[in-house]
């Protein structure tokens, strides 16, 4: 039976895998979920840890599309999407960090990117409308989604970004592809950048009108393959293994996908979450009261999240009860003086070199092991410290970080940018006028 997905706001609504993907985002303002999580006995087989990454993925996919997407399709687009690995590396006694920036973009959101931009062409391969892919990034998904959908026929990306809040290098991904994206600098923060994509699919003339639909982690097919590493990260564990899993959060898709691989089977004693100075999550996890606010800019800035979406998410999936959410997340929050002590302590100690957001990983799991013990952690790495290269040569030094040729090839390019501020209106007339 094909999956269906319902609404974190209307429970008993339920829509078929295109709408929930092409439309991304209910008309009641809430998120769509799977109405039904696969058990474990439903993806991990006796024999899982022998799987290829890509063999692993398909049955963890296949778990949530059987029946929506026929198998040969299916194990096609994953092994397109998947085509580069997660590997796990040791950098101390029972500190794994799982390097999650082996793919084009340099960024974890790759996974999710590309198995999206697969989906989506397969569920419009009858359509002779062309798909507006919009989508809000704080730094690393926009660059993930514009190397996704670049040059794909029949989609035309819109990709939201704050103004003097992601790094150089970032900024040029997103800025210098052109063809069917364009950017649009906003004069605000990520979270009105988000605000303003949300706005646009709730204008059901507008979204209708352009053939919306989400690349963020709102849309359900960007967030599910982020469930394939985690997997990939307890096949390269001894099979004994229950680690922590040390996520660093900004609007908690990746911790999401985590909890959802839990239910299907994923060997994991607790999760990290770890934040920089945008603690809203933490302190919900302390207190029990959400309480959003705006944002503020750090080094590690694809965290700079202040009404993180998925929060809603994991809710959903805990009954919306504090005591269950606290029984399975904990978590921490650090500044910029701490994350920059840890870039250089990760060096001087292990010689291994962290970018911002996973030093951030690095300090929760710190602390995690001095509040609760030795446990085996696992820190997700989530993007390469070329990216941030400005932090990282003041805290380790000039030519200490080497760039990447896919990355280090932007710098001479152009960049190419719509000046935008954060009021819905003028954003609305901008996005219907330059469709029409």
């Amino acid at each position: 039976m094909a999956q269906k997905f319902y609404s974190t706001s209307s429970a008993g609504r339920f829509v078929d895998l295109k709408q929930a993907v092409l439309r991304s985002l209910p008309s009641d303002n809430g998120l769509y979920m799977p109405a039904e999580v696969p058990e474990p006995n439903e993806v991990l087989q006796p024999d899982w840890r022998e799987w290829s990454f890509a063999e692993l993925s398909y049955r963890v996919a296949s778990a949530f599309f059987d029946g929506s997407v026929p198998e040969k399709d299916l194990r096609e687009m994953v092994g397109q999407a998947v085509n580069f690995d997660a590997p796990l590396v040791k950098i101390a006694e029972s500190v794994n960090i799982l390097e999650l920036f082996h793919g084009p973009s340099l960024a974890f959101k790759d996974f999710g990117a590309r198995f999206m931009a697969r989906l989506m062409g397969w569920l419009t391969r009858e359509d002779d409308r062309e798909l507006t892919v919009l989508v809000a990034t704080s730094g690393d998904t926009g660059g993930a989604v514009a190397s996704a959908f670049h040059r794909v026929e029949g989609t035309r990306v819109v990709v939201l970004y704050p103004r003097g809040k992601v790094s150089a290098l970032q900024e040029k991904q997103l800025t210098t592809l052109g063809d069917n994206v364009t950017a649009l600098e906003v004069r605000g923060s990520f979270d009105d950048c988000q605000r303003l994509v949300k706005a646009a699919f709730l204008n059901e003339h507008l979204s209708e009108k352009l053939n919306l639909t989400s690349a963020n982690s709102i849309n359900i097919a960007r967030l599910l393959p982020q469930a394939f590493y985690y997997f990939r990260a307890a096949q390269q564990m001894p099979e004994e293994a229950k680690p922590v899993f040390v996520v660093p959060s900004g609007n908690f898709g990746n911790l999401t996908a985590g909890l959802l691989a839990r239910q299907m089977g994923l060997p994991v004693s607790h999760f990290v979450a770890a934040t920089n100075l945008n603690d809203v999550v933490p302190s919900y996890l302390r207190s029990g009261h959400y309480e959003p606010r705006p944002s503020v800019a750090t080094i590690s800035n694809a965290m700079d999240v202040g009404a993180p979406s998925n929060f809603d998410r994991i809710l959903e999936l805990h009954g919306r009860e504090h005591c269950r959410v606290a029984g399975q997340i904990s978590g921490f929050h650090f500044d910029d003086r701490a994350t920059r002590r840890a870039i250089r302590e990760v060096k001087e100690t292990t010689g291994y070199t962290i970018d911002p957001h996973g030093a951030v990983g690095y300090l929760a799991a710190q602390q995690w092991r001095k509040e609760s013990g030795d446990n085996e952690m696992v820190i997700l790495e989530t993007a390469h410290p070329s990216k941030f290269l400005d932090v990282m040569e003041e805290e380790l030094g000039p030519g200490a970080v080497e760039i990447p040729e896919r990355l280090a090839c932007l710098a001479a390019r152009d960049k190419i940018a719509v000046d935008m501020g954060d009021q819905e209106g003028p954003f609305l007339d901008w996005l219907s006028g330059m469709m029409s």
